[in-house]
């Protein structure tokens, strides 16, 4: 077995009890200073509010971070030329000594290196419009066919292809499950009109249904769909005028790869006036409440 202390550091009070891990994208690509720092904050707090411990990961200076201090995370949120990482360069990050901030997939890997079974974060990736000529497809999906870690989230984000993420998901075996709704949530918006065959009503039935899977041996995670906030939301139809001149803009600059999806939100955010960030907070806030609830839950259970 390899000795894993060599590339990760756990902090002393995240190695046992409810933990919530959660990303560090939202601090280097997803939103501006000070609103990242502020809002990673926030969800921390989130987190420790019912009785969970919050688990932010990022690689720093090639070491994998489980749990950075407020001073790591403030130089995080000011710093440029931050690694976007994946399951593809998280290595590589790690054995050049590099600083990266942990995408949906790498912080999926590295919670579960460190024995974290619910992740917290604002959307995931999905299938992007024109995959069927492009080939890009988030390592997300990939990654939750995978790594047996519970993603709370308010569906996918909009701006990618969503009927194609589903079907990429069932697919690959991952369950979609809709919290307190049967329809899948479109990030800024509570509804996009696609069905979810499973719904599930409280975090207890939440945590019961993971364990289930997990104790049956059937790999990979499950996507837990938690629509944002009503008086937070953004109806579909307005969203879709800003997101379709934000990719079409995006397509003419020659926009791609990793480079997408955070140009496209920052553009959106323009479009909207800066109301789709507030958004953005507040779904990605409720996730973390919910997250903490759900590892209570498998805490609880646990003794």
């Amino acid at each position: 077995m390899p000795d894993l202390d060599r590339y990760l550091q756990i902090a002393p009070d995240l190695r046992e009890g409810p933990r919530v891990a959660l990303e560090t994208t939202i601090v280097t690509h997803g939103m501006p200073y000070p609103e990242n720092v502020e809002t990673a904050r926030s969800l921390e707090a989130e987190v420790r509010r019912p009785g969970a411990k919050p688990a932010t990961i990022a690689v720093i200076e090639g070491a994998i971070r489980v749990g950075i201090s407020d001073g790591e995370l403030t130089r995080l949120g000011q710093a440029k030329g931050v690694l976007k990482l994946s399951r593809n360069d998280l290595a590589y990050a790690v054995a050049s000594g590099k600083t990266g901030a942990t995408t949906v997939a790498a912080t999926m890997i590295c919670a579960h290196l460190a024995g974290i079974r619910v992740f917290a974060t604002g959307g995931i990736g999905g299938v992007h419009r024109r995959a069927e000529s492009t080939f890009d497809i988030s390592a997300d999906l990939e990654e939750l066919a995978q790594t047996p870690v519970a993603v709370v989230c308010a569906g996918a984000k909009a701006l990618l292809d969503l009927p194609k993420t589903l079907e990429y998901l069932e697919t690959h075996g991952v369950p979609v499950v809709g919290y307190r709704t049967s329809e899948f949530p479109a990030f800024w918006s509570r509804r996009s009109g696609l069905h979810l065959a499973l719904r599930l009503d409280s975090a207890a039935e939440i945590a019961h249904f993971v364990r289930v899977q997990w104790d049956l041996g059937l790999r990979g995670g499950a996507v837990i769909c938690n629509p944002v906030p009503e008086r937070d939301e953004i109806p579909a139809a307005e969203m879709a005028v800003h997101i379709e001149t934000a990719v079409a803009e995006a397509a003419r600059a020659g926009v791609t790869g990793k480079a997408v999806t955070p140009h496209i939100l920052a553009r959106i955010v323009e479009l909207t006036g800066g109301y789709s960030l507030r958004t953005n907070i507040a779904l990605v806030q409720s996730n973390a409440r919910l997250a903490a609830e759900i590892a209570m839950a498998l805490s609880a259970d646990d003794v």
